[in-house]
């Protein structure tokens, strides 16, 4: 179940545990989201088969996967859910027409409005990285607690599988060995960087010596579906025009994480896995969303230095103060390197079938090569 595309790059990394299988058919269907515009697209251009929703809610299925909420009550078939992101760091926001506002608002994707319908818990397993995040839902959905199952986290995996190949990503993106690489990365909405400070790209363009510094933009699938490629690429154009980065929100946004030497972020996931692989990681300051107790946001937030924007910008890239590594991947996974192992299983499960031995690696790869919109170079495979 495809919400969005950063659902579906998550899910695309885990179906791959099972899809060569000659048992398994996998088909993909576009489920109900705001922001699942360029979903369709995305699947076509993988060569993906893709199920109308209006005729995957009347199918049965031995297996539904799937990394977001919406319309889980209409499958039918055991489910498979996890979080798209670095685990569940998100509390719960009142809705577009207000509502009461809590005092400790519940996690989002741990609550029982997103877990349960009708009376019945949805997930059949559902994809923990952590056991805090179990702790949390032992609070705030006890009868979900069952379908919890502890896998860690396939991104990190992935992310940590692919440091050794960091010069080949930055040579991919066009990055010198002279040239610091800063990459700049907005989630969705107005407290995102790109909502919150849109000048802070043209001023990075400016400040930072071309002769030292390239800059790159991570924009969360949503700000290109909420305001369109066209718009986003014209807002950007001058930036572009000096030598900004600007990934395709389809393209994998963690070959240019593993490239950069800076990273400046918000409180998305980016800004966690970058910091548990030992990027500098620098936050805005001003930003309203508080992240879950116990994440590895929260531990960000708490710990990263700020970089103030009135200020002169190349100075403040200098390490001020060093995020304590080991203790943002502690809080990003209760289960290093094994998450292939565990969701892989974990879908043999729930298929009813015998998990065949692995007949090609042992553990995470590395992810694709970044393209950056370099006209001329095509996405590795």
């Amino acid at each position: 179940m495809t919400h969005t595309i950063a659902s579906c790059q998550r899910l695309l990394d885990v179906v791959e545990y099972v899809e060569s299988d000659p048992r398994v058919q996998l088909v993909f269907t576009v489920a109900p989201d705001v922001f699942n515009h360029q979903v369709k697209g995305f699947l076509d251009r993988l060569g993906a088969f893709v199920l109308p929703w209006h005729q995957a809610v009347r199918e049965r299925f031995d297996l539904g996967i799937a990394a977001a909420y919406g319309g889980l009550h209409q499958l039918h078939a055991p489910l498979l859910v996890m979080a798209h992101g670095a685990g569940h760091g998100k509390r719960v926001r009142p809705g577009p027409y207000g509502g009461p506002v809590l005092a400790d608002p519940p996690v989002y994707g741990l609550d029982a409005q997103r877990l349960t319908h009708g009376g019945r818990v949805l997930p059949t397993a559902l994809a923990l990285s952590h056991d805090h995040e179990l702790d949390v839902l032992r609070r705030q959905c006890p009868e979900a607690v069952e379908a919890a199952v502890v896998v860690g986290d396939p991104c990190i995996d992935r992310l940590v599988a692919s440091l050794p190949w960091r010069p080949d990503y930055r040579r991919r993106m066009g990055v010198d060995e002279q040239h610091e690489l800063v990459v700049v990365s907005s989630t969705w909405g107005r407290d995102g960087v790109f909502g919150h400070w849109p000048d802070l790209l043209p001023q990075l363009m400016a400040q930072l010596p071309p002769d030292r510094y390239r800059v790159a933009a991570l924009l969360h699938p949503a700000v290109w579906d909420a305001h369109g490629h066209r718009q986003i690429r014209a807002w950007l154009r001058d930036c572009l025009d000096v030598g900004l980065l600007l990934p395709d929100p389809t393209e994998d946004w963690r070959g240019p994480v593993v490239a950069a030497d800076h990273v400046i972020g918000d409180h998305g996931s980016v800004s966690a896995y970058a910091a548990a692989i030992g990027r500098r990681v620098l936050l805005l300051p001003g930003l309203r969303s508080l992240p879950a107790a116990g994440t590895p946001q929260h531990l960000l937030d708490a710990t990263a230095a700020r970089l103030d924007p009135h200020r002169p910008l190349a100075p403040q890239l200098a390490p001020a103060g060093e995020i304590d590594q080991q203790a943002v991947m502690a809080a990003l996974t209760g289960r290093p390197g094994e998450a292939g192992v565990l969701l892989r299983r974990t879908m043999y499960r729930l298929l009813r079938l015998i998990e065949p031995g692995r007949h090609r690696q042992s553990g995470p790869v590395p992810v694709p090569q970044p393209n950056c919109g370099r006209v001329g170079h095509d996405l590795a495979s």
